[in-house]
């Protein structure tokens, strides 16, 4: 199901996101892009976007790929997913507009739907993002380990 329209407006509110420019390109189907035009002001000592502008990607591209795994729009709904461990590998300078890519795998849907449902309260996964640049290249690729709960 695509729920762009859904992702958009629960994650490009975010504070964080606003300030670093982040956009939601894509969310359907347990797929999500996201992206943003590196701001001067979040760029590191060689004008590349810096860390903590590469983790806010990384965590809004799997947060999106959550969203994107509803079968509704009301699954998330009352849905808590936090992040509990990341981990950034920095393959390349990220400059200029990138995007960031998830997809969640089989296990990460299969353990995700009884909490969507409703069915179970909580639920581990975890997310690979992958960053890009605009030639295509990976500049990072970011882990995402979370706790997705329904209180």
């Amino acid at each position: 199901m695509d729920v762009t329209a859904l992702a958009r407006s629960l994650l490009e509110a975010v504070p964080a996101h606003r300030t670093a420019g982040l956009q939601v390109l894509r969310a359907a189907d347990g797929a999500a892009e996201v992206s943003l035009l590196t701001p001067l002001t979040l760029t590191n000592v060689i004008g590349s976007l810096h860390s903590s502008g590469l983790i806010t990607l990384a965590d809004a591209a799997g947060l999106a790929a959550i969203i994107a795994a509803c079968e509704t729009e009301d699954e998330i709904r009352g849905v808590l997913p936090l992040g509990g461990a990341a981990t950034l590998e920095f393959r390349a300078p990220a400059r200029g507009r990138l995007v960031a890519s998830c997809r969640l795998g089989a296990a990460a849907q299969q353990a995700l739907r009884p909490v969507l449902s409703g069915t179970q309260n909580h639920a581990r996964i975890s997310t690979v993002a992958e960053i890009t640049d605009e030639a295509h290249a990976l500049v990072c690729r970011g882990t995402f380990g979370w706790s997705v709960r329904r209180p």
